[in-house]
């Protein structure tokens, strides 16, 4: 891999193949998966908290392959034990000796699958190596890959035997996300691929690696904003805190959420500058679920991502940067 910077439009071009990749195995979801890739860029994690079937697997595994990262699949369960997923150590015979043998953690690429269904002990262990790119066991801690990211599922409507992620733990998220029903035309193109394929399972190519990855990321470093947009990300934040709906707002770390993947979305549109509407783009993916609506509003029709978009309507927007200074 070329150790030299990428440009701004070299990256911009590589975040297109990598969704046209993608593009081979999932229909009409393109602009959802600009969001998860911006995610990824930023180097977070990203919840799709959707119904089932809509293709978040087949996402995060289509991801996956054209990133060219190592990909696991961890299935959560209410006896999940923390071990099973970063690992253990095994008593080897030959040697007579405890030997560490990794969990499906220790990856480039992890879909932690209905993560709503295992019990707070093991979502916790998958939040420590969410933040701190490590696990510990036994006392012993072990580094993980880089680069190293979670896309998790949940199930929204389906509330028996589940453990609902407490809004701690969902602001470890640096994004959420829903694919949401196909159109009647992108269902037709999903059943004649299928018939097309004539099997079930399909691929797509690898575009990049690991080190192409991190490139990409360290190219996010680089994107200007200007401070009006800087203090527009930051005023669109502090009125969800002052919104009449919200019993708490974002944090300080939704600003930052918020303003590292403006960054990571005006690479992938060719950009080397956030504009605001970068940051409007985001504003719900990056801030809707850390937001609380107070409990005499939960029968109501009243939800977080309305609170943004209400918000993004009454805060003043600034002038667009043509370009760095």
């Amino acid at each position: 891999m070329n150790t030299q910077p990428l440009t701004t439009a070299e990256a911009s071009a590589i975040a297109a193949r990598v969704l046209d990749a993608v593009d081979g195995a999932l229909v009409g979801k393109r602009a959802q998966m600009a969001l998860v890739l911006a995610g990824v860029l930023a180097g977070g994690h990203v919840l799709l908290e959707d119904l089932p079937g809509l293709g978040k697997t087949l996402a995060a595994r289509s991801l996956a392959q054209a990133l060219g990262l190592g990909f696991t699949r961890a299935q959560f369960t209410p006896d999940l034990l923390p071990a099973d997923l970063t690992g253990s150590f095994i008593y080897e015979q030959k040697t007579g000796e405890f030997v560490f043998r990794e969990g499906p953690v220790f990856t480039g690429l992890l879909l932690a699958d209905e993560i709503n269904r295992t019990p707070p002990k093991t979502q916790s262990a998958l939040l420590e190596a969410m933040q701190e790119h490590q696990v510990t066991v036994e006392g012993r801690t072990f580094a993980l890959p880089r680069p190293f990211h979670v896309l998790a599922t949940a199930n929204p409507i389906e509330h028996e035997g589940t453990y609902p992620l407490p809004e701690a733990q969902l602001d470890r998220f640096l994004l959420r996300l829903s694919f949401g029903y196909p159109t009647i035309d992108e269902e037709w193109d999903v059943l004649a691929r299928r018939i097309g394929r004539g099997q079930e399972d399909q691929s797509v190519p690898a575009v990049i690696d690991a080190e192409g990855v991190l490139a990409l990321q360290a190219a996010v470093e680089e994107v200007h904003v200007a401070e009006s947009v800087g203090r527009y990300a930051i005023d669109v934040v502090r009125a969800t805190r002052e919104h009449p709906d919200t019993l708490v707002g974002a944090s300080p770390r939704g600003s930052l959420a918020l303003l590292v993947c403006a960054r990571a979305m005006a690479l992938i549109e060719g950009r080397d500058f956030v504009v605001p509407e970068d940051v409007k783009r985001l504003a719900v993916p990056a801030l809707a679920h850390r937001i609380v609506i107070r409990p005499e509003l939960w029968l109501g029709d009243v939800a977080p991502s309305g609170v943004v978009a209400s918000v993004l309507e009454s805060v003043p927007v600034p002038d667009a940067p043509q370009g760095r200074p």
